[in-house]
């Protein structure tokens, strides 16, 4: 099966929704179903389960793909759903038609985890990606290795669609999105903390973990980017703040231990994270609890508001 989807799709919120285990650390769909079906409803449009923020580097193939399945059935075809490959070249292409089979639009090829690393051997690695999935693919920019001068030549392959960059280098970013001339996406990989600076050199969308919690605070957020509303949207990312800046401490150690605690206020249990990942100690959890009131009440006011003009 070959997939395609159109590149405005990928124009928004790209939402990782975060994975649920039970108390024996099997995967828990009935929980990540509830998140998801909350995440469509609340207005979400493009899905990247499975991906960094939700453990990744934990997961086994058929958790994906089982969890790429459970996303394609609530979302039907009226969302764009993304799988996360990497790791062993021939491992990624089999995770990845795997996951198309299951439903998946597009693959978001993860950041090279490999010990040595060349721009040489970078691109060999994805040519076999993109020339072996039947599906859009987006690259994920986290290291210096893949360069800009790679990405810059990789653009002109048909079945690259975009790129999640995630270095906080502005000027930078700015340079490539000129340089590549509109030929492919160029989204923000760090989040809201970082969009709307992002957004102002040429970003067009952005990914979010805070989503999982506030889901329209964050598309609202975006809303205000992409009509060049700049006050309102840094009152939104002010409302946002708290949690990524939270996220970040200790190299961002917390990055998926917040949302696992932060989660427990919309009335689901996620589990806990799988080591390696940070355990939240009880002072800890108690700040996230202090944290969420506020972006709670945030989300509700603006439920609300959707409420009152239907």
């Amino acid at each position: 099966m070959t997939r395609t989807i159109k590149p405005e799709q990928l124009r928004t919120v790209q939402v990782v929704p975060i994975t649920a285990f039970d108390g024996q650390g099997e995967l828990n769909l009935e929980a990540m179903q509830i998140l998801t079906r909350r995440l469509f409803d609340a207005g979400m449009r493009c899905f990247i389960p499975c991906a960094g923020s939700a453990e990744f580097h934990n997961l086994a193939d058929e958790e994906i793909v089982a969890s790429i399945g459970m996303t394609r059935e609530v979302v039907t075809e009226e969302a764009v759903l993304v799988v996360p490959v990497g790791f062993q070249v021939d491992k990624a292409l089999r995770l990845g038609e795997q996951a198309i089979d299951a439903g998946a639009d597009s693959a978001l090829v993860m950041p090279l985890s490999f010990p040595y690393l060349s721009d040489t051997g970078a691109r060999d690695y994805y040519l076999r990606l993109l020339d072996g999935l039947s599906c859009p693919v987006m690259l994920y920019k986290k290291e210096a290795i893949p360069s800009d001068e790679l990405l810059l030549e990789l653009a002109d392959h048909p079945n690259l669609i975009g790129v999640k960059y995630a270095i906080n280098d502005i000027d930078a970013f700015n340079r490539i999105v000129r340089d590549d001339g509109g030929r492919i996406e160029w989204f923000c990989g760090n989040a809201e903390r970082f969009a709307p600076f992002f957004f102002l050199a040429g970003a067009t969308g952005y990914t979010s973990g805070a989503g999982n919690v506030c889901p329209r605070v964050t598309l609202a957020m975006h809303a205000a980017l992409a009509s060049g509303q700049w006050d309102e949207a840094l009152r939104l990312q002010r409302i946002l703040l708290p949690i990524e800046e939270f996220r970040a401490r200790a190299a961002s150690a917390f990055n998926i231990s917040f949302l696992k605690h932060a989660i427990t206020h919309t009335g689901l249990d996620f589990g806990q994270p799988k080591l390696p990942n940070a355990r939240l100690t009880d002072a800890e959890k108690h700040e996230i609890d202090q944290i969420m009131g506020p972006i709670l009440a945030a989300e509700q006011e603006l439920a609300e508001s959707e409420v009152a003009r239907v």
